[in-house]
């Protein structure tokens, strides 16, 4: 068996994750996966840089951030992250503590973000830009990951925020305020992707083609309708603030909606290049790179399921 460490954030986009542990998908493969749950972006890309975690499930927007050299932390030299798997479009929405009923209300407000320079704060701009906020119409906080931030939501710390599926159903449930979703806006996003060093992944390829060949086969038992009961009771096991109903919301939303999970694991490159974009327009630092496709290379991925 070959230890596998990977960095996730906190979010139903690790149930396949937990899915191919629990039924042994990992194993099947000669895997032995440990998971660490990350409290913000800043410490995932310390642990995929000093190799403390080998993968990396996060937001594509990091992966450009830090290759680029505009991370919210500074690391030893330009990290060699790159993305080799697509798992979500980030199932984002914008999500109101209690008491703030529309975008409007959020002007001279604090909103929480994971980082200010990374993650999804350039959506939350182009939502709130939208709304015809502009960037001194409130200010911007970093609290952390998607856990983080549901808590200081809910506890009226911070005005808003945004929140993945079914962390936005958890934080409506305890009297937050939906306000808007990020697609209905910005359109495709390559949201979740898998992320690795390319000098770890040219090192160990064959480690990475398990991994994307076990979570091809946990996608595959997801959406499985003979296995749905078993999932959801997973998934509640893993996210207990989830109650049955909620649960039940999340599986058709997360395997039958327009915002399933990825099952192909491929890439969106229009929504890839839409994070590109929105960090052009956001981001405040000129990007280097001509298009997104310098930040992917779904060889391994394209080798094991075609």
């Amino acid at each position: 068996m070959t230890r596998l460490d990977i960095v996730i954030f906190a979010g139903a986009s690790n149930w396949p994750l937990w899915i191919a542990q629990h039924h042994g998908l990992f194993a099947m493969r000669g895997l032995d996966v440990r998971l660490s749950i990350t409290p913000g972006s800043a410490q995932m890309a310390r642990d995929l840089f000093d190799g403390t975690a080998q993968i990396a499930l996060t937001a594509f927007d990091n992966v450009i951030a830090y290759a680029e050299g505009h991370g919210a932390v500074s690391l030893p030299e330009t990290p060699d992250f790159f993305a080799f798997a697509g798992f979500d479009n980030g199932l984002l929405s914008l999500v109101g503590a209690a008491g703030f009923d529309g975008i409007e209300a959020l002007r001279g407000q604090t909103i929480a973000v994971d980082a200010l320079t990374t993650g999804f704060a350039f959506v939350l701009r182009a939502l709130l830009a939208d709304a015809g906020l502009g960037m001194d119409d409130y200010r911007l906080e970093a609290v952390g990951g998607g856990a983080q931030r549901l808590e200081a939501l809910i506890a009226g710390r911070q005005a808003a925020t945004l929140l993945n599926s079914p962390l936005d159903m958890i934080a409506a449930e305890a009297g937050c305020t939906p306000l808007r979703r990020a697609r209905d806006v910005i359109g495709p996003y390559q949201g979740i992707v898998g992320a690795a060093r390319r000098g770890w992944a040219q090192a160990n390829p064959s480690i990475l083609a398990a991994f994307v060949h076990a979570m091809h086969d946990a996608l595959a038992w997801l959406a499985d309708p003979a296995n749905r009961d078993d999932a959801v009771r997973l998934l509640r096991e893993k996210m207990p603030r989830l109650d049955a109903r909620l649960a039940d919301r999340a599986y058709e939303m997360l395997v039958h909606s327009p915002d399933a999970l990825t099952r192909s694991l491929e890439i969106d490159r229009a929504g890839a290049e839409a994070v590109l974009d929105l960090r052009r327009r956001h981001g405040g630092q000129a990007i280097a790179a001509a298009d997104s496709g310098v930040f992917i290379d779904q060889t391994i991925r394209d080798s094991v399921l075609t």
